[in-house]
């Protein structure tokens, strides 16, 4: 079976419902559950985000970040913590979660390494993605920030499912770019009905088509992927690398004074959001 046949049986197994997440992840999504619920209140809310310690400490971070707590007073309470967030970022936090947990612990060190590297790099690009709206696309911040943060879950998936397929993550790797990424990325957000809006977003950034001048929630997705300083394993395995434009470009594209604010001025609340979005 070659890697492509590969990709295809994964999106089909997702297809029929066998959509198998570890535990950790299982958890994660009956928390984002009840969070979608209108009637869930902050009381609540931050009672199940005490119940994972792992998002709680987040939670607790991202409350703290520069780009969250301008005071510097440092928060340690949940329920304030949320109050300061809104649920609009703890559920993007919980998503996070899934997207981490998603591809499980494997015995396997490089298999590990692939997602660690993976991680760092959506970390990065949500954050990223969240500046970029505020100062280019003018798109919602939480939203960029929630769609950096599941524009590799597809990615995610098909590492925890590498066991199954000995060699899948050896030699040429150029069709998960070209068929895969979409095909199963597609298929996971579905599953976890993720807003069509956003799927439809996606869509559009798996293409990998920068409108210019950029101005849609996929811009601000491309543009941060071109901006973060940390590649996608996934891009290297298929001997690409991410940021393919250079510098000079993107300075026609918005702007060199823009993109000097970008990344001077946001820098620092980059590395801290990135740095909290860590799980």
């Amino acid at each position: 079976m070659n890697k492509r046949e590969i990709f295809k049986q994964i999106a089909l197994d997702i297809a029929e419902g066998e959509l198998a997440f570890p535990t950790g992840a299982q958890l994660a999504l009956k928390l984002r559950q009840a969070l979608d619920d209108p009637d869930c209140s902050l009381d609540v809310a931050a009672r199940l985000i005490q119940a994972e310690p792992l998002l709680a400490a987040r939670v607790i971070a991202i409350a703290n970040s520069v780009l969250y707590n301008r005071s510097g007073h440092e928060i340690s309470d949940v329920e304030i913590a949320v109050m300061r967030l809104g649920f609009n970022v703890v559920r993007s936090l919980v998503m996070a979660l899934v997207a981490r947990q998603m591809a499980g612990v494997s015995t396997d060190p490089r298999h590990r390494e692939l997602v660690d590297q993976l991680w760092q790099h959506t970390a990065h690009v949500a954050a990223l993605a969240q500046v970029v709206a505020r100062h280019v696309t003018l798109q919602n911040p939480e939203t960029a920030m929630f769609a950096g943060i599941i524009h590799e879950i597809g990615g995610f998936y098909m590492l925890s499912r590498a066991d199954e397929f000995p060699g899948l993550l050896e030699g040429d790797f150029s069709d998960w770019m070209d068929y895969g990424e979409e095909m199963i990325g597609r298929a996971v957000l579905k599953k976890l009905s993720i807003p069509e809006a956003v799927l439809d977003e996606m869509d559009v950034f798996w293409e990998g088509f920068l409108a210019l001048p950029p101005e849609t929630m996929a811009d601000t997705l491309l543009l941060a992927e071109e901006l973060t300083p940390v590649t996608s394993p996934l891009h290297q395995l298929d001997g690409m690398a991410a940021g393919q434009m250079q510098t000079a470009q993107i300075e026609m594209v918005i702007g060199e004074e823009t993109l000097s604010r970008i990344l001077n001025e946001a820098m620092e609340e980059v590395g801290s959001l990135s740095q909290a979005l860590q799980f």
